[in-house]
């Protein structure tokens, strides 16, 4: 189950994956992810990348290596909204050993919105490849980036996602990520810890575990 790995328990116990099956099941009767993408072109400029008619500039390593042989991208942006939030206080208030078991049961389930998205998209584009997605705050890719991609995406209006002053997006489960689209395949080129920007606090990293990612 992708959230034990977010819940950092290896594999667990019978008595653990129960729980969890259980909380899982209830969140996913509950509320289902909400995604918007859009498909830009790809312009260059003194080393950093623009997708045009947007005010969304990639800069560093991580993009221009990920995005290296693509003359377009997609931009993705998935949430659970702001019910997931009252659920997980409430939540909070009664039971923290199932709050943490929501939490994780959350990152896994707006991941998969995540991955819908990619295959709806994959499907729309026969013929034409993608890179894996990878997400502001990944690698070199500075979390500065949030406004202009939520602004080009209309996230805010269209799945209710905003961004606060300090970069975070609220409702807490949502993720944006950029998606390269290339005429050949597309290998895995930035992956592992080395390139996370929450290596340094990574508390799976600090149990001698990996996300996997």
């Amino acid at each position: 189950m992708e959230a034990m790995r977010y819940l950092g328990a290896g594999e667990g116990d019978d008595a653990l994956r129960r729980q969890l099956a259980a909380v899982a099941s209830e969140l996913t009767a509950a509320l289902k992810p909400r995604y918007v993408y859009r498909v830009f072109d790809l312009a260059r400029e003194n080393g950093d990348i623009l997708l045009t008619g947007t005010g969304v500039r990639l800069t560093g390593a991580t993009a221009s290596t990920m995005l290296a042989q693509c003359r377009r991208a997609a931009l993705l942006a998935c949430t659970l909204g702001s019910g997931f939030d009252t659920l997980l206080r409430k939540e909070q208030a009664r039971d923290m050993g199932r709050a943490v078991m929501l939490d994780a049961c959350g990152s896994a389930w707006v991941e998969s919105g995540c991955n819908a998205a990619e295959e709806e998209l994959r499907a729309r584009l026969p013929g034409l490849f993608l890179t894996d997605r990878f997400s502001p705050g990944y690698g070199d890719l500075p979390l500065d980036i949030q406004p202009a991609v939520c602004a080009a995406l209309d996230a805010g209006r269209r799945v209710g996602i905003h961004v606060s002053d300090s970069f975070l997006m609220n409702p807490m489960k949502s993720v944006t990520a950029v998606i390269g689209i290339a005429d050949r395949p597309q290998m895995a080129r930035v992956r592992g810890c080395a390139y996370c920007a929450m290596a340094a606090s990574c508390r799976l990293r600090k149990g001698g575990k990996h996300c996997g990612i």
